[in-house]
């Protein structure tokens, strides 16, 4: 009985250690969107000035961009038609949300940079 509940202990512990090992090993994919729209967001705050709601909002607005890319736009065939229809329409989103985030100066200057 001792045995049992020995081995029971040890295998229950194996189980919790080899989850967290598990979820420690997961690495920061530089692809991912979320990835790429911070690295992105980071530089328009410092080179715009941006407070801290623009931040966010430009944030979620390029994690929108990126993730449209990658499913419509990445891998395929630049000249087909759909393809630059729909990255017309993502960059025209994207767009518009930057034009209602930033002041007038900001959006000049990103307009400029871009």
């Amino acid at each position: 009985m001792k045995n049992l509940f020995t081995i029971i202990a040890f295998a229950a512990t194996m189980l919790f250690g080899i989850q967290n090992i598990s979820a420690q090993s997961l690495s920061v994919d530089k692809n991912r969107p979320e990835v790429i729209a911070k690295a992105e967001t980071a530089e328009l705050t410092e080179t715009l000035n941006l407070n801290g709601e623009q931040s966010r909002t430009i944030f979620r607005a390029l994690v929108a961009k990126e993730i449209n890319y990658q499913k419509h736009i990445e891998g395929k065939d630049a000249t087909d038609a759909n393809v630059i229809a729909n990255k017309k329409k993502f960059d025209s989103s994207l767009d518009d949300i930057m034009k209602k985030t930033l002041t007038e100066e900001q959006y000049a200057k990103w307009n400029k940079n871009k």
